[in-house]
């Protein structure tokens, strides 16, 4: 389906574009300033550890402050990471499970319970969620986004219920964009590779008028297909084109506001296991072509009252369409009103007021359909937190809780407990004990899928059909935490984390009463429903180094262990829920990122990722490594090599047990890439 080029020849073929744009643009007179950015291995540990974070509590904190097990990529581990996608990105967070399941999918989870809609996991983008409730999980290749752009990714392990709200079980991922002040002037991105066959971004930052600074931006990516286990083709290459803006003006002395938009268009191949009643009933492979639209408007109005008073509205505005095997369609109105108070001596208390409508179409196939096919829902939320320095600067407790209310289970309350002790700069120690609540996907009410044949009694095929239930409930989580961060000295950090969380009313497949299919063929239907009847406890522990083992070179290890122990209820009888929950993350994970500048101008990035084996679906256990060389020819031109994947060939690395999707072979792969900023 997309063309194929040789490692080799594909490394060469963009070095020679490349220094052929260098060429160029050394000749081309600067036309705007573009601010330089920070580069954060010149800056020593507590200024890392002083980062500003917002994700947690929605007001501004120090991240070495937090009472929770926050992960911040930086602009600087993005720009030196080689990635060139998201779920690329999140590997180097301890905790976060990633695994690429063919070229165009992902299975991305925290803390456990991995798939390929991770219903536990609430991600969001400048805090708007990407969470689809339909099946309650992340399209990752339709965050496509130009990683120039994004000023950082926190990622919370753990759960953000009490300030996000349903969904937010096990963790929150927030991609925060950058302001288009920190983006002026042009900026042009090409590149090309053995799988990344093509990719570019083009974008232009400019002011309007004294008040008002933009960014317009095109980004295009050519995704070259991987391997099938068998060898053949695995018919999952995908393009994408998207563009956006966002501007940022400030309208009073005491007013802001930023408006953003994003569209974009994409096709890419989509193998998967399919139903079909000729010769006779059953399960084949089949090659689909998926068309994906979508876009995004979003607005964020703030207004400072007084020095201990500000409000923020947020509205937004987004809509998708996918023609593959569901062929549906959304669209979601949300509006988001928050306030923050700090009035009082020794309180900072923030409240807020959500509401989302979403409407849902879709037409359904042979083997995939929902009942009913269109579906109107609304969501109600409220939330209020206070954050109370019992001993300022050494103690501090936050308190907090979510209402919310959803059309498939009523309502649900999220409270949350968090207690941070610092007894000297260097040293925090915390605690937290939380619930938060999982909601059903569109998907868990109102599925329709045929999910395996095989033969039955006088060998009539018996075709495994799963139905959702409308009368299906939260799934529910109470998280204990606790965690300690020391900054050893100007050149160690250390962040550990131990959890204990406790597991209620989660999802199972049940069957229920066979019935038999006369036409077209006779098959004999076994019906599986969605029920509540699991429940178990997971622990684990979670550490992140940051080493400056010289002024030029940086180390960051990480380490996570955990072990889940799920059960069923007496009147259960699942034979796959257990095994699946307990078998889909590694127990053992860890990592070691390398930075070394080489010269003021040259660096050289190294990372490597140990994955433990996954024990349902079976995958052995890997190690993935990569490594990329980045060469800085003036403020304005930056080369870089990089290398992926470089131990084996090919390798899986995780299978959907849904499937949904076929699995495919991960490549070991080249890219070269040229920036040019003027």
């Amino acid at each position: 389906m997309l063309r194929k080029n040789g490692l080799a020849g594909a490394v060469r073929h963009l070095i020679a574009r490349a220094a052929l744009l260098a060429l160029l643009a050394s000749l081309t007179p600067t036309l705007l300033s573009q601010p330089k950015q920070r580069d954060l291995t010149d800056e020593s540990i507590e200024d890392l550890m002083n980062i500003q974070v917002t994700s947690v509590s929605k007001t501004d904190q120090e991240l070495s402050r937090v009472a929770s097990a926050v992960f911040v990529i930086t602009p600087d581990a993005i720009r030196h990471s080689g990635a060139t996608n998201i779920p690329d990105l999140l590997r180097m967070v301890p905790g976060l499970d990633v695994a690429r399941i063919n070229a165009n999918t992902w299975a991305v989870s925290v803390r456990g319970f991995n798939g390929r809609f991770s219903d536990k996991l609430l991600v969001l983008l400048d805090g708007l969620s990407v969470y689809t409730p339909t099946f309650g999980g992340v399209f990752w290749e339709v965050l496509d986004l130009p990683l120039n752009n994004v000023e950082r990714i926190e990622v919370i392990r753990g759960p953000g219920g009490s300030i996000w709200g349903a969904n937010a079980v096990n963790g929150v991922i927030n991609i925060i964009s950058r302001k288009a002040s920190e983006t002026q002037g042009v900026l042009l991105v090409a590149g090309d590779g053995n799988v990344e066959q093509g990719f570019g971004t083009a974008q232009y930052g400019g002011r309007a008028g004294k008040s008002t600074d933009y960014r317009v931006y095109t980004k295009y990516l050519n995704q070259g297909q991987f391997t099938s286990p068998t060898g053949a083709g695995g018919a999952d290459g995908w393009r994408m084109l998207r563009g956006g803006f966002r501007s940022d003006s400030v309208l009073s002395s005491k007013d802001t506001l930023m408006l953003q938009g994003d569209l974009y268009r994409a096709r890419e191949g989509d193998p998967f296991p399919g139903f079909v009643f000729t010769p006779a009933p059953s399960i084949q492979n089949l090659d689909l072509l998926v068309n994906l639209s979508g876009g995004v408007l979003l607005g964020l109005w703030n207004h400072t009252w007084s020095p201990h008073s500000d409000t923020s509205l947020h509205l937004s505005y987004d809509a998708y369409k996918r023609n593959d095997q569901l062929r549906e369609g959304r669209r979601t109105f949300a509006f988001d009103f928050q306030h923050n108070f700090s009035g009082w001596a020794r309180q900072n208390i923030v409240w807020g007021l959500t509401y989302h409508y979403s409407a849902s179409q879709s037409d359904g196939s042979l083997g995939i359909s929902l009942v009913p096919a269109d579906r109107n829902t609304q969501l109600f939320s409220s939330f209020i937190q206070d954050e109370i320095a019992i001993v300022p600067d050494h103690l501090r407790l936050t308190i907090g809780a979510r209402l919310e209310h959803n059309d498939y289970t009523g309502f649900a309350t999220m409270p949350s407990a968090r207690v941070a002790w610092i007894p000297t700069q260097r040293h925090t120690v915390w605690a937290a004990i939380s619930k938060a609540e999982r909601t059903p996907s569109e998907l868990d009410v109102a599925l329709r899928a045929d999910g395996g044949v095989f033969a039955g009694p006088g060998g009539i095929p018996v075709l495994i059909t799963l139905f959702g239930n409308p009368n299906l409930g939260n799934g529910g989580l109470i998280a204990y935490e606790m965690g300690y961060r020391t900054i050893v000295s100007r050149q160690l950090s250390i962040d550990f984390t131990a959890y204990y969380n406790n597991y209620s009313h989660q999802e199972t497949n049940e069957p229920s009463t066979p019935y038999l299919v006369n036409a077209p063929s006779p098959y004999l239907v076994l019906p599986l429903v969605y029920a509540n009847l699991m429940h178990g406890e997971t622990h684990g522990t979670e550490i992140a180094v940051n080493w400056k083992v010289t002024n030029r070179w940086n180390l960051s290890p990480g380490y996570a262990f955990e072990q889940i122990h799920m059960h069923l209820a007496p009147t259960s009888q699942d034979t796959t829920s257990v095994s699946g929950a307990q078998g889909s993350s590694p127990v053992n994970a860890a990592q070691l990122r390398s930075h070394l500048a080489l010269s003021r101008v040259l660096a050289w990035d190294t990372s490597a990722y140990f994955v433990g084996r996954l024990a349902d679906p079976r995958e052995p256990s890997y190690t993935r490594l990569d490594t990329g060389l980045s060469w800085e020819l003036s403020e304005r031109i930056a080369l870089s090599l990089v290398g992926q994947n470089l131990l084996r060939g090919q390798h899986e690395e995780f299978l959907d047990k849904t499937e949904s999707v076929n699995t495919t072979l991960i490549k070991r792969s080249a890219y070269a890439k040229a920036e040019w900023r003027f």
